[in-house]
């Protein structure tokens, strides 16, 4: 298979070039390097946004299978903060993305959501038929996304699946920016910096380490799924509370965290159930958080 992937030099999109080539799949890779790196010396790079016209040509010229769409702008408080700039990122961009794969010949596009899609959610773990609830300028446009893939599937019978994405963790996160809680605790404790719980630590989120949602995008990657949304998730929930001390003990660092108020807007709770993912694509998460920590940790450690 050959693949094109955006967002191919992130942190989640360069973990899932390096499946693809591992799995025997010609890939490239087209990211603007505005938080990633060039790291897979097999797949040829392209830098360039995705909103570029330039898109067009060269998927022609590479002629994916599938397009794997990662790139986007990922922060909901700069949503929030500039609204028109998220929607030109992830609306004008993945039309955009659309339209290259159309014009490629590509069979399938394989599209990366987020669970901003549902909001407060009535039920956790969210199931996969859940309503959506966009709360945010980010959670919109994410949306709408899913909007633009039913749509040129019904035009041009393009195939695509989406795959809403809990809170993914692992090696290659950066502790910058819009940056998970594992990689800020991460990042801290190894260095010896106060770390930060807001609130009474009781808020919770559903951690997927993220060879197993790079798995989920392999196994998307072929004929199963089209047409619909998976969640990747463990569905279970665990509190930021629980997570410092998890992080501490892998990390072997103080469980001390300092408590501020809580931040406006911060979800109580969050976890997805991944039930329709076995279904539909065979998958499920194998690492557990202890396992996914260690290897997140021992990453960092060796990094700095």
């Amino acid at each position: 298979m050959r693949a094109l992937v955006t967002g191919g030099a992130g942190f989640i999109g360069s973990t899932l070039v390096d499946r693809l080539i591992a799995d025997g799949h010609e890939v490239a890779v087209v990211d603007d390097l505005s938080s990633g790196r060039n790291r897979n010396p097999h797949a040829p790079l392209h830098v360039m946004d995705v909103r570029d016209p330039a898109l067009g040509s060269l998927a022609e010229e590479w002629r994916p299978e599938v397009v794997c769409h990662l790139a986007a702008q990922i922060s909901v408080r700069k949503s929030v903060a500039d609204p028109v700039h998220d929607a030109r990122l992830n609306v004008e961009g993945t039309v955009n993305v659309l339209e290259a794969a159309r014009r490629a010949g590509a069979r399938k596009v394989v599209f990366a959501s987020s669970v901003a899609v549902y909001g407060r959610p009535a039920v956790i773990p969210v199931p996969g038929d859940a309503p959506t609830d966009p709360r945010s300028p980010y959670a919109a446009s994410k949306l709408s996304g899913e909007t633009y893939l039913s749509a040129y599937s019904g035009l041009y019978g393009l195939e695509y699946t989406t795959l809403v994405l809990s809170n993914v963790y692992g090696p290659r996160q950066s502790p910058e920016g819009e940056a998970g809680v594992v990689a800020i605790f991460t990042d801290a404790l190894l260095s010896g910096r106060p770390t930060v719980l807001y609130g009474d630590g009781s808020q919770t989120r559903d951690y997927i380490f993220v060879e197993d949602v790079v798995d989920g995008f392999a196994r998307a990657c072929g004929p199963d799924g089209n047409g619909r949304r998976f969640n990747l998730g463990t569905g279970l929930q665990t509190t930021d509370r629980e997570l410092h001390s998890l992080v501490a003990a892998a990390a072997g660092a103080p469980d001390e965290p300092a408590s501020e108020p809580p931040r406006l807007g911060d979800l109580p709770a969050m976890a997805v159930d991944p039930a329709p993912a076995l279904e539909g694509l065979g998958w499920r998460p194998r690492h557990d958080l202890p396992q996914g920590l260690k290897a997140t940790v021992e990453w960092a450690r060796d990094r700095s």
